[in-house]
């Protein structure tokens, strides 16, 4: 009698959830970043100055930051499903009420608040809190290759989108991506993405078999936290579970918080002057639009590069040394910009810049955990997003006014090659070991009780 072959493995269920969310980077970011190309025919429509746009992009950038607080916080309470379902909806709402705009204020209403609103849960932050849920072994890999999508999505996407900004106008380009937006985002949230491995009775990708679930994790490193704030070096480190996760509130009381806050502050500055002001900047010295787009899209897809070495090298060499090359090596992208203005120079910075472009993305991640658990990982990767967001609305803006006010973007290349910097010093001094919160403190006995009455 034959005996039955045993069946096959099943596939681990997080691979579909990071498919998923790997989808729906792909048509975000590609609808996101489609708006460098819209700068310049909105300026001929409307005659708005470019600070004037910029502006928008502040406000946006604002928005989103304040939203992606909100959506890591709901999203440790309530699960995502509803975060990205509600969210989608918002964003697809600002980018189709965008094509009935007609001034200045309904574009900071729609662009710079409806869409920006929704864009918070429905990006890397939000998506990298679930992923580093569903993966403990190769966490880095698995973030980088959910965010490869947005990568993907920039480089496929913009140009398609750029093409239709130029020949059906921008008005049309942002009810498809409304449109897009819904029809895809929605089933594939309601349909494959959950929130963790324990609400289907699993694990984490390559936990211990005899590891406890996070809840029971939790209240075992409860109990044995004694140190306030102390950190603990890799030869002291107790087993994963046994460390219990800090709170936002714990975790601003440690330095590498906020240091790494300023290094995410720089970084989203850089990003967001770059990505709205590219195709601006470089057909302003003769390029064509398309060719601008085509150096956004390339962009884009360089930044696949950059994320996909970025997760297994904090995998192999920890967190620290990524970040820091990526922003020796934008000191020289912007110094190179400043000096030479061509399209081969242009060419050569949107390459280099597009590598660097998403590496801190998935390092955001794993650097937070490493640093305070995953416990409330959603929430403190939404305060750090808040800080890049913030600095790339805000430097956005101001690269819009230096070039109001000066006629290029030289100022605001200068300044950039020096917060970078800036960004690499701080990176220098985070220290990355894991940390603790402080102990409770202790109850004062009774002063009858300590005389033995």
């Amino acid at each position: 009698m034959c005996a039955r072959p045993s069946p096959l493995p099943r596939v681990f269920y997080g691979w579909w959830v990071l498919g998923a969310s790997f989808l729906i980077l792909f048509l975000n970011s590609g609808g996101r970043f489609v708006f460098g190309v819209m700068v310049k025919p909105m300026e001929a429509e409307f005659s708005w100055s470019r600070s004037e746009i910029s502006a928008a992009v502040f406000l946006s950038m604002a928005v989103y930051a304040v939203a992606t607080i909100a959506t890591g916080r709901l999203y440790d309470r309530f699960g995502p499903k509803w975060v990205i379902a509600i969210s989608t909806i918002l964003f697809a709402a600002g980018y189709g009420l965008m094509a009935t705009m007609h001034s200045l204020w309904e574009f900071l209403l729609y662009y710079g608040v409806i869409s920006a609103a929704g864009l918070g849960g429905i990006t890397v932050p939000l998506f990298g809190s679930i992923i580093g849920r569903w993966f403990e072994r190769r966490r880095g890999l698995a973030v980088s290759l959910a965010f490869a999508g947005g990568c993907f999505g920039q480089f496929f996407l913009v140009p398609v989108f750029s093409h239709l900004v130029l020949t059906s106008g921008w008005r049309a380009t942002s009810l498809w991506i409304a449109g897009l937006s819904v029809a895809l985002n929605l089933p594939l949230t309601f349909g494959v993405i959950r929130s963790d491995p324990e609400g289907l009775g699993l694990r984490s990708y390559g936990s211990a078999p005899n590891c406890p679930p996070l809840g029971s994790m939790e209240t075992v490193g409860r109990q044995r936290a004694q140190t306030p704030g102390r950190r603990l070096p890799r030869n002291e480190l107790p087993a994963a579970g046994d460390i219990p996760s800090l709170s936002l509130p714990q975790a601003m009381g440690t330095r590498s918080l906020w240091l790494f806050t300023v290094v995410m502050f720089v970084c989203g500055a850089a990003d967001f002057l770059i990505t709205t002001h590219l195709v601006a900047m470089v057909t302003d010295y003769g390029v064509t639009p398309a060719q601008g787009a085509d150096m956004l899209a390339w962009l884009g897809l360089l930044s696949l590069g950059g994320i996909l070495v970025a997760g297994p090298a904090a995998d192999a060499l920890g967190n620290k040394l990524p970040i820091a090359l990526t922003f020796l090596f934008r000191i020289l992208l912007f110094g190179l910009l400043y000096f030479l203005k061509n399209p081969i120079s242009f060419w050569i910075f949107s390459l280099g810049f597009g590598f660097t472009f998403l590496v801190t993305a998935p390092l955001t991640t794993t650097l937070m955990a490493r640093l305070y658990g995953v416990g409330h990982l959603g929430f403190i990767s939404g305060f750090i997003t808040m800080a890049h967001t913030f600095g790339g609305g805000f430097w956005a803006y101001l690269g819009g006014v230096v070039f109001d006010r000066t006629g290029d973007y030289d100022l605001a290349l200068a300044i950039s090659a020096g917060l970078a910097a800036l960004a690499l010093l701080c990176t220098a001094l985070i220290r990355e070991e894991r940390h603790l919160p402080p102990s409770p403190k202790p109850t004062t006995a009774p002063q009858s009780a300590a005389r033995g009455v």
